[in-house]
């Protein structure tokens, strides 16, 4: 299993890749940016993205959509402190498979992740 993390704080990519790895996943590459995250996508292929929303140079709604376009089909979790429904229904439509609030308790993001995996594998 390989993941991608996107954040531009290196604290919060810190606690997801800590959370990845209490799900059993340890190969996980980062991005600070929307930009970079489609970039490394562009390049790699990942089983799972867990993206930020409000990032500097692109952000992750529009990392999202450019992912999407690419007709790239892996799971990928919005982790965001943008808590309003209209956000939350925007990257679902957009084409998050989930969505997880900041802060978040570490068991809630871990649940997320094996969720989403567990859904993926099925299909």
């Amino acid at each position: 299993m390989k993941a991608l993390v996107v954040d531009d704080s290196a604290v919060m990519r810190k606690v997801l890749i800590g959370a990845l790895s209490r799900a059993n996943i340890t190969d996980v590459d980062q991005a600070a940016d929307g930009a970079e995250a489609v970039q490394k996508v562009q390049e790699n292929d990942y089983d799972i993205i867990l993206l930020d929303w409000n990032m500097p140079n692109m952000l992750g709604i529009d990392a999202l959509k450019a992912i999407r376009a690419m007709g790239k089909t892996m799971p990928i979790i919005m982790v965001t402190t943008e808590a309003e429904k209209s956000r939350v229904l925007e990257a679902l439509k957009a084409g998050a498979t989930n969505y997880v609030i900041k802060p978040f308790e570490p068991n809630t993001i871990i649940g997320k992740i094996q969720e989403v995996l567990s859904k993926a594998k099925a299909q």
